[in-house]
This record gives C-alpha cells, structure tokens and sequence, in this order.
C-alpha cells in the first residue's frame, strides 16, 4: 500500500516529500502534470487533480495513507470534502489533513471558515485522521526581500497583538512524521490533532527589531494599512483571493495568533525538537541575500 501526497508541487508539498524521501514507504504525488514532475527518485508522480473525482479515484487505488492540502481555489471546501469521501469509498486507513491555526475562531476568513468546516467532516464521520493547523508561514517574508534591502521596511501589515509564525520545514517534517506513523500502524488509529506554530509571538514591533539586527541597518514597519495589502495582492492573485488575505491581515491585526505554551510543547513532542523561530529564518536569509 501506499502514502498520496496531494498539493506535491507547491510549498508545503514539497517539504512533505523531502521528509518523507528515504523513509522507505511507497509514496505517490498527485500532479496534474507527471510529465514535468520533479520529485525525488522515490517518488512516483501519479495525474490527477483535486476537482476531477474520476481521476481522484484511479489515483487513491491502492492508497492506504492520504495527505490532504486543499489548494487555493474557490471551491476548496468542495474538493477537500470530495476528496476525504473518496478516501472514505478507497477505505483509507489514515489522513494527514492541513487545516489553519485559529480556523474556528476567524468565521469571517473565507479559506479558514473552510477549512474548518472540513475538520468537521472528519469528527461528523470519525475518520482515522490527524489535523494540522499551520499559523502563518515564516517563509511567505521571503517576498520581503526587495523592501527590506532596498527601502529598509517590512511591507506585511502584521500588527501589533502578534503570530507564532510556523517555519514551512516543521510542517512539513510534522506531516511526514504523522502520515509515516499512521502508514506503519497495523490499523487505523486515533485522531489527533496538532497546531503548526513557532515559539515566539511576532509582532510589528519585534520582526523589525529582529530583521534590523540579522541586516545590520535600520528597519521599519510599514504600516497597518488594509487598502494597500489588497492593492499590491491583486497585482499577482485573483481578486477574490486578494480579498481574502485582506481578512485575514485584519483578524491578525485585530486579535493576534499566538500560540499557547501548550500547544507548543505538543508540537515540540511530534517534532522530538523545539519548532524553528522567526530570527533564526531572518538569520539565514540575511546571509544568504548578502551572498547574492
């Protein structure tokens, strides 16, 4: 039997495929595109397509382990719930599932209140899964490259009440441990569920503090403003989606994300290590941009 790895090609994916390479389980990446695939030796790259239930069911034969990421998209939720019931027909015997941090809090958030609702498929329907619930991505302030070396400012409107920013590495080395652990098991296991955090709360005032020390220059915050962050996302991404970080940036300005010293530890345990921390990132994108 076999893991499938969905969102393959994209960030996370990625990193889920790197942690699970070497494990010597079989594992299979669904891509639209195989042909252009670029997986480890290991993997098998398998066509396929979150929005296509016939294709979704050639791909989940002989699968026993599915690891679930949703993409970007305005159906999400209809994928995410088509495919978990596709998975529930393959008899599946685990899921790794990629929700959000504080997905049941933020109900105005579009891709949050989705992704919540599909944690509550898989309580509704008891399925042998466990939920990740990543803050948001360290790694998203590589765009802040440009601003940061040429104008010394950190353009994200984070705000002031802080996010325990999660470094993409410990997502996907959590999901890998997770999607192994449930491959292994003899049967089906309980759920779990774990939130995806680091171990400091950024704020607007501490990520320019640690990015003028990792730069050696002056750094400042660029501001709060909403109508800016939309403008400048919309340049790149649908408006819908625009829309929708917008909300998010919002709830974070509003309420912060900020991870429980709890909830750190659990993730600590799954890890077998602290999670990563922000100036440790600021450390290394420093040196490498300095080596050009």
């Amino acid at each position: 039997m076999a893991i499938l790895v969905t969102g393959s090609t994209g960030v996370v994916g990625k990193q889920v495929l790197e942690h699970l390479s070497g494990s010597g389980a079989q594992v299979r990446a669904l891509t639209r595109t195989p042909e252009k695939a670029q997986f480890p030796d290991s993997v098998t790259a398998v066509q396929g397509d979150l929005s296509d239930v016939d294709g979704l069911r050639r791909a989940m034969n002989g699968v026993s382990t599915l690891f679930l990421l949703a993409p970007n998209a305005p159906d999400e939720l209809t994928q995410a719930l088509q495919t978990l019931s596709v998975a529930r027909e393959a008899d599946v015997k685990g899921v790794v599932y990629l929700s959000v941090f504080k997905g049941a809090e933020y109900v105005d958030v579009p891709h949050f209140t989705g992704k919540h609702t599909v944690e509550r498929m898989i309580e509704h329907c008891d399925l042998p899964a466990t939920v990740l619930r990543p803050a948001y991505f360290i790694q998203n302030d590589v765009r802040q490259k440009e601003p940061l070396l040429t104008h010394g400012v950190y353009g994200m409107p984070i705000g002031a009440k802080g996010i325990s920013m999660v470094d993409v590495r410990d997502i996907g080395e959590a999901a890998a441990r997770e999607l192994l652990r449930r491959e292994r098991a003899a049967g089906r296991l309980p759920r779990e569920t774990y939130e995806l955090v680091g171990p400091d709360a950024i704020t607007s005032e501490t990520v320019v503090s640690i990015w003028a020390e990792a730069l050696g220059r002056t750094v400042r915050y660029g501001g709060d403003d909403l109508d800016v962050l939309e403008q400048r996302l919309k340049a790149a991404a649908p408006g819908w989606l625009a829309y929708d970080m917008r909300l998010m940036m919002s709830r974070y300005q509003q309420d912060g994300a900020v991870a429980s010293q709890a909830q750190i530890d659990h993730l600590a345990t799954l890890l077998g290590r602290q999670p990563r921390s922000y100036r440790d990132f600021a450390v290394d994108m420093a040196a490498a941009w300095a080596k050009g």
